[in-house]
């Protein structure tokens, strides 16, 4: 049965209203409750055109409809943790006519972003950073001498970091007022609430009770450090019992919760006296589900975290056929078939078992599967830890959490020569999400450690070989790199073999023109090899394969045997074409004469936008590798080329 979209924007005439927040905030409390109600409505419109993160910015409505009517926003800041619950933040504040370009090409982003508005105080797209934000933002302002508030928003997941808790003990043992949101939404590490808890709440904030706890301090400290100490905990401890609040109070924070996050009757006056309370730092718990208010988010298993275009009628995701498998899936099915070989291969994941397609080892490999929770420094040294007792650790972490685990990676596994597997999912450029999740870095980073094996699969056949390969790779750390999305359609092997390490291959031969790939832009190298054989350029085409160790008789021979040699990577500069040029400049091939050049990834942070127009714009396609030939060539061969093509 075919899908059916329906695309008539919902009535909304109170949120027509509302431009900014201060448009908000001269409505009565009975109106901002009419205002969340639309305000849910366009938010599941917009995103069923755009697609994006749903569930949790529909968990968020009557928080971030609070938030933006309690305080004085953009002068109060409101920094929210990783930005997936954005969307209705963006509504309210300036930017509802374009929110149905969200995470298209020159639209909205679909995290928080400073250079987009003022009422984004922070860039986030990586969770835990809010509290260590905001912190700096109250030092900051008290420094200055200012009165206005700073808020984050925090999720329960994103609470598992560790930065998270390094930023609450700071806060806690400096002073400042911070207000820190606690949305617990996923952990359940709260009581049910209801009436009785929301009005504990409301008490425990109110300028009384502060004061009166402050007055209690002050009394047992006149008794002497022991009393002090004995009340003290005895209070705290068992006010904890009822509100879960003991943890954060041993952090230096204020506990107020936990409330109903989408009851207005008890968000609005419990912000208020936050707000109000000359007192500082101050965690309010709000319990929200996630997904809340459209059934079919309620419904499934990760409250439709993110989708594609979706009928907001059914909830039914409008995704196109997958013409081959994801390389995410490819590694996930490769690393059971090797598990099944090898009964010391275990998988770590940082938060992300679907994402990295651990998922599927799970469901054969349970007891040998952990995640570790948004932990991914820990991750890696747990996996250094497995690996010094003779285990075969596969830590999977996307390209750019990995950046979080660096010194990790260089102290605790490479110095020490462990032979921890690093699977590097989303290599390259990442579309939608942007420059935030791009992974434009880690051949660079990674290639300059000692011991460092690195790999990049040119299609999903070559990943299954890499998986095999890193199974059996037992002489230090080693990690492979795939990107984002569908394989490019070509056989899968029955299992994977091992390859040589530090060895390519010639996938096609020519005489004039070397290119030279490393991962998946060797198809775009393939159809620029055809368009310049048309051209009269004969055209040999490479898979490095390895990045490190690299295959120096393969690149000194592609310098001595052709006119041009082109590197081609979807990383940054200072990666794999950088070795290149090294290795050359070594050995005295840059004086002769071949024309040696590199294709790399442009030295700035490339918005969202589709894949394929990202790397059209970086000249990362077949038609810019053609472009590079005959500019390395000169400008009569470019004329003749240009003319050619265009012919």
């Amino acid at each position: 049965m075919p899908v059916t979209r329906v695309t008539d924007r919902p009535a909304t005439p109170l949120l027509d209203t509302i431009h900014i927040p201060a448009d908000l905030r001269k409505l009565s409390e009975h109106q901002v409750k009419q205002v969340a109600e639309e305000l849910r409505a366009e938010t599941i419109s917009a995103v069923s055109v755009t697609g994006g993160h749903l569930g949790a910015g529909l968990g968020v409505i009557e928080l971030t409809t609070a938030l933006h009517y309690v305080f004085d926003t953009p002068a109060d800041r409101i920094i929210w943790d990783v930005g997936h619950q954005a969307y209705p933040h963006k509504i309210l504040t300036g930017r509802r006519d374009r929110i149905r370009t969200l995470r298209q090409g020159g639209g909205l982003s679909g995290f928080t972003k400073r250079s987009e508005s003022e009422y984004d105080p922070f860039g986030a797209a990586h969770s835990s950073t809010s509290i260590s934000a905001g912190l700096g933002m109250a030092v900051a302002r008290d420094l200055d001498g200012g009165r206005n508030h700073v808020i984050a928003v925090i999720g329960d997941g994103a609470m598992s970091a560790g930065m998270a808790y390094e930023a609450m003990n700071n806060a806690g043992a400096r002073h400042e007022r911070l207000i820190v949101i606690l949305n617990d939404n996923d952990m359940s590490i709260a009581p049910p609430v209801g009436a009785m808890s929301a009005y504990l709440a409301r008490l425990a904030s109110g300028k009384t009770y502060l004061k009166l706890r402050d007055i209690g301090k002050q009394l047992t400290k006149s008794l002497g450090p022991t009393i002090d100490r004995t009340v003290t905990r005895a209070v705290e401890h068992a006010r904890g019992f009822v509100t879960g609040g003991t943890l954060f109070e041993e952090l230096g924070f204020y506990y107020v919760g936990p409330i109903d996050g989408h009851n207005l009757d008890h968000l609005l006056p419990v912000l208020k006296n936050v707000r109000d309370a000359d007192f500082g730092p101050i965690l309010v718990h709000v319990v929200t589900q996630k997904g809340k208010g459209y059934g079919p988010a309620e419904e499934t298993e990760d409250k439709l975290h993110a989708v594609a275009k979706f009928d907001v009628v059914t909830g039914t995701q409008v995704k196109a056929k997958a013409n081959a498998p994801s390389y995410t899936k490819v590694f996930g099915e490769s690393l059971v078939k090797e598990a099944a070989k090898d009964e010391k291969i275990v998988a770590i994941t940082a938060a992300m078992p679907s994402g990295t397609g651990v998922d599927i080892f799970e469901k054969v490999y349970p007891a040998r599967t952990f995640d570790v929770g948004i932990a991914e420094q820990h991750a890696v040294t747990f996996a250094a830890g497995l690996a010094t007792e003779g285990y075969k650790p596969f830590c999977a972490i996307y390209s750019t959490f990995l950046q979080r685990a660096y010194d990790q990676v260089v102290h605790d596994v490479a110095i020490q020569n462990l032979p921890v597997r690093f699977p590097i999912d989303r290599a390259g450029l990442v579309g939608a999400d942007g420059a935030t999740h791009a992974g434009s870095f880690d051949v660079a980073f990674l290639g300059c450690l000692p011991n460092m094996t690195i790999m990049a699969a040119a299609d999903e056949a070559e990943l299954v070989h890499m998986v095999a390969t890193a199974a059996v790779h037992d002489s230090g750390p080693i990690a492979f790199r795939y990107p984002r999305g569908e394989g490019v359609g070509v056989d899968l092997p029955a299992e994977g073999v091992p390859l040589a390490i530090g060895k390519g291959r010639i996938v096609r031969e020519g005489s004039r023109i070397a290119l030279l790939s490393l991962g998946t832009r060797l198809a775009e190298c393939l159809k620029a090899a055809e368009d310049l054989g048309a051209l009269g350029l004969s055209t040999t085409v490479a898979d490095a394969r390895f990045a490190k160790p690299l295959d120096i008789d393969l690149v000194t021979r592609l310098a001595r045997e052709h006119e041009v040699l082109v590197t081609v990577e979807e990383g940054s500069i200072g990666g794999f074409g950088s070795f290149v040029l090294h290795a050359l400049a070594d050995r005295g091939l840059l004086d002769g004469a071949c024309r040696v050049r590199s294709m790399v990834l442009p030295d700035v942070y490339l918005d969202h936008d589709k894949p394929e127009a990202l790397y059209a714009r970086c000249g990362l396609d077949a038609r810019g590798i053609v472009a590079k030939v005959f500019e390395a060539l000169g400008r009569e061969a470019v004329r003749a080329g240009t003319g050619a093509l265009r012919a």
